[in-house]
């Protein structure tokens, strides 16, 4: 059985008969009917392919980057799933797509990594399709490599044409030479298309593209584009279509949520947008991802704190605890303001559990400048924090300063940050100890079957006795102990 039959489908195909669509007429030029003609194509030949081996083409989509990327990957396993492939997480099948990440160096090495795995399995399949897309197919210098090292790989495409996988997966099985098809931009948006969720009970939506912050050290916006906002109908419309089919909680998406909806012909804010989605009947949980702290309004936290639906976690990353460092990484607040914005926050919601991402090693960073990073961890308390080592990407101005820090220092001040990272988070994830509060179940649990894993609204898990029949449901547990950053509980009987 591959992965797809256990998990959510969004539903848009249901209504199309692949069948009846006429495959000796020219492929439509308007989306996402073109899209749908070659997914009648691939149906095609994947009929063929089973009339000859006695069995369904196997396909894997490797998922190597961050949560848009994530959602690009259900998108990508939809299609092939329509397109007659049976899904597999192994990726010795007869095809394989890896989808990029690129925000650090060692993203990068990983997808070689892989590829010189998947070598030896298309020497022993040489029918076997490769293919890579997502952000690091959109740095020249990687697909230049890949088209004079790794000449086996058949399909080469970025993150602006994702829409375009069913015609360029046609042109791969059609061909025998690499087809390369990057786009430097595009201000397109194309929805609508087959996508196979992780789970079917939650789902990422993307609500925008893109990125205009252009933080000194960030490759996000060379690779993503300049931002581009869809339309708030479309977006209800896709969150409507999702609970219908049993979807209880969106994950919003962006890579700046804050600044959604300000280059749309009819401007809205993102809190507007988010008093309209808590709006639909049958939604029970919201989540969105990531605000830049510059951009989070009052308006939001007004929001956020009346809301019943809105999860009571916010990720918002700091960076840096620096002023010098965060001017530098064209963060475009100070220390003093994003503290001032934390004690707003705390002060309007007291459970709200608040994540964040620290870079430690930014070029010209002081032992100074890294105290004043390490306060703003003591003050602002987070739940948890996702620690980096800076990781210089060419084509990033921070690439180019001066003062790059000696790795031996680098390393002690991470280990540093992460004790107290740690160790604070400890203490906070004890402060619902003792409470009843309501659990999304996610799955049965890893190291011990008898018992379930979900999630708090503060995004915490919690494991606690009971069966497979309770995944997908809310149900209220006791949590009984916290083990650090995990909850042993009791689904309560009251």
């Amino acid at each position: 059985m591959g992965i797809g039959n256990r998990k959510g489908q969004d539903d848009m195909n249901q209504n199309i008969d692949f069948g009846k669509i006429n495959l000796n007429e020219q492929p439509p030029l308007s989306e996402p009917e073109r899209q749908y003609y070659f997914i009648a194509k691939c149906r095609q030949w994947t009929d063929h392919f089973e009339q000859e081996n006695a069995r369904r083409p196997r396909a894997c989509v490797f998922n190597m980057g961050c949560q848009m990327n994530a959602r690009d990957s259900e998108k990508l396993r939809g299609v092939l799933e329509t397109a007659g492939y049976e899904l597999t997480e192994d990726e010795n099948a007869d095809f394989v797509i890896y989808n990029t990440c690129t925000v650090r160096e060692n993203a990068n090495q990983k997808v070689y990594g892989h590829l010189g795995l998947v070598s030896n399995y298309k020497k022993k399949n040489p029918n076997m399709k490769v293919a890579l897309c997502g952000c690091m197919m959109q740095e020249a210098e990687e697909v230049a490599r890949i088209q004079k090292s790794y000449r086996f790989v058949n399909l080469v495409f970025g993150t602006h044409n994702i829409f375009k996988f069913a015609e360029l997966l046609w042109t791969a099985l059609d061909s025998d030479r690499m087809i390369v098809d990057v786009w430097k931009d595009t201000d397109r948006i194309v929805e609508d298309l087959p996508a196979q969720r992780t789970y079917s009970f939650k789902s990422g939506v993307n609500i925008m593209f893109g990125c205009n912050n252009f933080c000194s050290y960030c490759i996000v916006p060379y690779v993503r584009g300049r931002e581009r906002s869809r339309r708030p109908e479309d977006i209800l419309c896709e969150i409507k279509r999702l609970v219908a089919d049993g979807v209880k909680e969106v994950m919003l998406l962006g890579q700046n949520v804050n600044s959604y909806g300000k280059n749309l012909d009819e401007p809205i804010t993102f809190a507007q947008l988010l008093r309209r989605v808590e709006q639909i009947e049958g939604l029970e949980r919201v989540r969105f991802m990531t605000s830049h702290p510059k951009d989070l309004s009052d308006e939001l936290i007004a929001v956020m704190k009346d809301s019943k639906k809105i999860c009571r976690h916010l990720h918002l990353p700091l960076q840096s605890g620096s002023t010098e460092i965060l001017k530098k990484m064209n963060r475009r607040y100070t220390k003093e303001q994003y503290l001032a914005l934390v004690d707003r926050l705390r002060a309007e919601m007291p459970d709200l559990s608040i994540t964040t991402d620290i870079i430690v090693g930014f070029p010209g960073e002081t032992e100074e400048d890294f105290q004043e990073t390490m306060d703003v961890v003591r003050k602002a308390r987070y739940d948890s924090a996702f620690t980096f080592i800076y990781s210089k990407r060419t084509g990033t101005p921070a690439a180019a300063m001066e003062n790059q820090v000696p790795d031996d220092v680098v390393k002690d001040r991470f280990n540093r940050l992460l004790a107290l990272v740690q160790e604070i988070a400890q203490e906070m994830s004890k402060r619902v100890e003792g409470q009843t509060l309501p659990v999304l179940v996610e799955s049965v649990n890893e190291q011990d079957d008898s018992l379930v894993t979900g999630r708090l609204s503060n995004n915490l898990l919690v494991h606690f006795p009971g069966g497979s029949e309770l995944i997908g449901t809310i149900v209220d547990v006791y949590l009984k102990e916290c083990k650090g950053f995990y909850y042993i509980g009791e689904k309560s009987e009251t």
